[in-house]
């Protein structure tokens, strides 16, 4: 017996899959990815930002999206996750030092919202009526 379930989409290594079961693993890497950007935004000396509907619910929308925009996907947030990790390590040692990070967490802060654009606008035209369902 297989015990995994068929709508399982094998991702590539370390990467994010938003095919139809990875629902959870892909939400989690999204957020982790927007609470990454609010640390950044705090360093820059910025409001953190209220995520809009196409932020907050984008590993669900993308889901319906064809697969090449899946996998596009994919990649630009596996990309945004490698920008981010080592400029936040970096922005909080140079504070750590007392040094002022604000000109370091905005040019990283202005990648990173590029960079989030890139990726929403992979997502399928919605329509005035939402994302399509189906039953």
């Amino acid at each position: 017996m297989n015990a995994v379930p068929p709508t399982m989409t094998p991702g590539k290594a370390g990467r994010a899959s938003f095919g139809q079961g990875a629902a959870g693993a892909s939400s989690r890497k999204w957020a982790a990815l927007q609470e990454a950007a609010n640390v950044v935004a705090t360093l820059a000396g910025l409001e953190q930002e209220r995520p809009g509907a196409e932020v907050r619910n984008f590993p669900a929308l993308i889901k319906d999206a064809a697969k090449w925009r899946r996998e596009l996907a994919d990649q630009q947030i596996d990309d945004m996750t490698a920008m981010m990790q080592p400029g936040i390590a970096a922005l909080l040692g140079v504070n750590a030092r007392g040094a002022d990070p604000r000109p370091a967490a905005l040019a990283l802060w202005r990648e990173y919202v590029a960079a989030r654009g890139a990726v929403l606008a992979l997502l399928p035209p919605s329509g005035n009526m939402g994302p399509p369902r189906t039953a």
